[in-house]
């Protein structure tokens, strides 16, 4: 039954090999380079929201990829896509992991109903919707205390709070998120009164309210939303209790974050590479070359794909491993954007350069839950 449910979260899967599976992420290119591009410059400054998009890289299996039927899951081909969506466009390789992991939740989820319900709309793109985890996996972290309560109620959880950001959302879409129930407050350590849950954004208790402006990336569709008694039935209720559910989904969570930076890397480098004939003989002398930052990338892509492969895996030099690579990841974005935006000199530095772009999308990478002073404090903690 469970082969039954989530076959059609499998419709681009890929195949356990060496290598992910190209046709995915070279179609995904190839629409980033045709109808995404043109449309970059609105969705950083706001006057786009990419639904159209977003739903043409679910139609060619974007988001449909890391979820087999059976077994062990691989993250390798996600990610793949979603660097090549980052190359033209940090803001919606950031949308593209916000579903990517709404995918990640329903297939996980032992809700049978909810998979079946939700898993193949989701993976094709034809619902689209995001993650409210940032709050939660601060919570487990002992950073901040979740903003969500619940009761219980006949069928269902009674839910109130507001979450300050949430992202690629829209009046028709879902994302998933924890609530505490109320009279039985978590601690950091595997708490049975966390429920994690799928929000539906249609829900007229469910206010969605725009933010105000961000330095960049102003089109991912980010509102707070606030939660007003609002009914959640039991049939959207994805994990009870949340704890073991976040365990088995973490790495992915966070491992999936990778293909925001590779592809912003990558074009770091291109911007480096494209001014080299008119500039190369001054930029020289800058410490950071193209030729550092490809090797830099090809470091992390290698460490990337190997992790990727077994996102299930509960050994703890494991988890170590992915931190440690995320926080890479948002550092090398950093340091890229920054050296390209110095190699583009006065060039960069006019609103139509994309290098000022990349290094404002950069920031974002650095500092998306889990940020860097997050992932930080978890490598000390574990």
């Amino acid at each position: 039954m469970r082969e039954t449910i989530m076959g059609s979260l499998a419709l681009s899967r890929v195949e356990a090999s060496d290598q992910p599976a190209p046709s995915i992420a070279g179609e995904v290119a190839r629409i980033a380079r045709e109808q995404l591009a043109p449309l970059a410059m609105g969705i950083d400054d706001g006057s786009v929201y990419p639904a159209d998009v977003m739903r043409k890289f679910g139609e060619v299996g974007a988001w449909g990829s890391h979820m087999p039927p059976e077994g062990p899951a691989d993250l390798r081909c996600a990610i793949q896509a979603m660097a090549a969506i980052g190359e033209v466009c940090g803001a919606t390789a950031f949308m593209a992991w916000c579903q990517n992991t709404l995918v990640w939740y329903a297939g996980n989820s032992t809700n049978l109903k909810l998979a079946k319900r939700f898993g193949d709309g989701f993976s094709t793109g034809r619902v689209l919707g995001g993650t409210g985890l940032s709050n939660p996996m601060k919570s487990f972290f002992g950073i901040e205390r979740l903003k969500l309560k619940g009761r219980k109620v006949d069928g269902g959880y009674i839910v109130r709070g507001a979450l300050p950001w949430v992202s690629n959302l829209g009046p028709d879409h879902y994302f998933g998120t924890i609530f505490e129930r109320e009279g039985e407050p978590g601690i950091a350590s595997g708490e049975p009164g966390q429920v994690m849950f799928l929000a539906d954004c249609s829900d007229p208790a469910i206010t969605l309210t725009p933010c105000k402006p961000f330095l960049a990336m102003d089109g991912t569709g980010t509102y707070g939303v606030q939660f007003r008694d609002v009914f959640v039935p039991d049939e959207l209720i994805l994990a009870d209790p949340a704890a073991p559910f976040v365990k088995k989904i973490r790495a992915g969570f966070i491992l999936l974050q990778a293909g925001m930076a590779l592809g912003l890397i990558r074009d770091c480098i291109k911007i480096m590479d494209e001014v080299g004939g008119p500039l190369g003989h001054i930029n020289r002398y800058l410490p950071q070359q193209p030729v550092q930052f490809g090797e830099l990338a090809a470091e992390l892509e290698a460490e990337t794909m190997a992790l990727a492969r077994d996102p299930y895996n509960e050994e703890e030099t494991y988890w170590r491993k992915v931190i440690a690579l995320r926080l890479r990841a948002g550092d090398a974005s950093v340091a890229a954007a920054h050296a390209a935006m110095l190699h583009c000199g006065a060039r960069g530095y006019l609103k139509s350069h994309r290098a000022q772009r990349r290094l404002r999308e950069a920031y974002f990478v650095a500092i998306v839950t889990p940020a860097t002073k997050q992932l930080r404090k978890m490598l000390a903690d574990s």
